[in-house]
């Protein structure tokens, strides 16, 4: 009986925290949409055009990242495996500095819109992101251009799918997306009542405290913390948003643990993504997050002391 009623309660808190997440996503994902339908993203990149030449890469580069800043990584590959027939090939150093920039600054309606719907400003976290990829672009391509490491062209080891045209195939796969984060909350809810249960989470929590206390994150958001690093910013937002409501998170853990997962998130599966249009690892991994650790250890000392976040405050 114990157990059916945990295996009720763990569902329906899934359940909760899907739906905050798609209160806040479906809006974002048919704007988004519609910006693609009537091909307005090309006029959102010109901007971006004159700077990319900070980041030693081609103007046309700005339309790639431009896509996966609105829409997400796999557009923007698409954008820029589309370009590739008709360019110079870029330099590893060009394509990790560019596929560096996406990772930090991605699918930024959705990631920032879910980040506000943690009690964090939405402008804040897009002024963060973006201005955090132009100086680690700056950063990786002065440090390339000095050192002359990377110079060899790129090679293309895997090219991405490209989706059905169609409006129901979109709706289809953006339902098995919807259905697909459902499955994955589900299963950390059911993860971390597991390592609480058995003692795992106070372990860890002991053994990331030093680090993550040392950039401004305290312990209760630790593990929440680890999980959105190695998985990305919906699934480590769906946790938060359920630990908010239990009042267990002040609003500073909240700030830090986010921007610390929207500077680097998804470690793996976006770094592995990356290495497949020729990126190297040195960018997409670990320059990414020690800039993520840094950037904000050094924002955290400027943070004042706040109260854990209302329940009200996600209304």
């Amino acid at each position: 009986m114990k157990l059916v009623n945990a295996c009720k309660t763990l569902i329906k808190d899934a359940a909760s925290a899907s739906f905050d997440l798609y209160k806040v996503m479906i809006p974002v994902i048919i704007i988004v949409k519609l910006l693609q339908e009537l091909d307005l993203i090309q006029y959102l990149a010109v901007p971006l055009k004159p700077i990319m030449g900070i980041a030693g890469l081609p103007a046309e580069m700005g339309l790639v990242w431009a896509t996966s800043m609105i829409v997400n990584l796999y557009s923007g590959l698409i954008v820029y495996i589309s370009m590739v027939p008709t360019m110079a090939p870029l330099s590893v150093a060009q394509i990790t500095t560019l596929a560096t920039m996406m990772l930090i600054a991605h699918s930024l309606p959705v990631e920032c819109k879910v980040a506000q719907k943690c009690g964090i400003s939405m402008m804040g976290q897009l002024i963060v992101r973006i201005l955090s990829a132009f100086f680690v672009g700056f950063f990786m391509h002065l440090v390339f251009s000095k050192t002359g490491i990377f110079a060899e062209p790129s090679k293309i080891l895997l090219e991405p799918q490209l989706p059905e045209p169609g409006l129901i195939p979109w709706a289809l796969n953006e339902a098995n997306n919807l259905a697909y984060i459902f499955v994955i909350i589900l299963a950390l809810f059911a993860l971390m009542r597991l390592l609480t249960y058995y003692g795992i989470t106070e372990k860890l929590n002991e053994l990331l405290r030093p680090i993550l206390q040392a950039i401004g994150i305290g312990k209760d958001a630790a593990t929440l913390t680890v999980l959105g690093l190695s998985l990305g910013i919906t699934y480590g937002s769906g946790l938060i948003i359920h630990e908010i409501k239990s009042g267990s998170l002040s609003k500073r853990d909240v700030f830090a643990s986010l921007t610390l997962m929207g500077l680097a998130h998804a470690l793996i599966e976006d770094t592995l993504l990356m290495m497949l249009i020729g990126a190297h690892i040195s960018g997409t991994l670990w320059t990414r997050l020690l800039f993520a650790i840094i950037f904000v250890g050094v924002m955290m000392r400027f943070y004042s002391n706040e109260p854990a976040i209302a329940v009200n405050d996600l209304d």
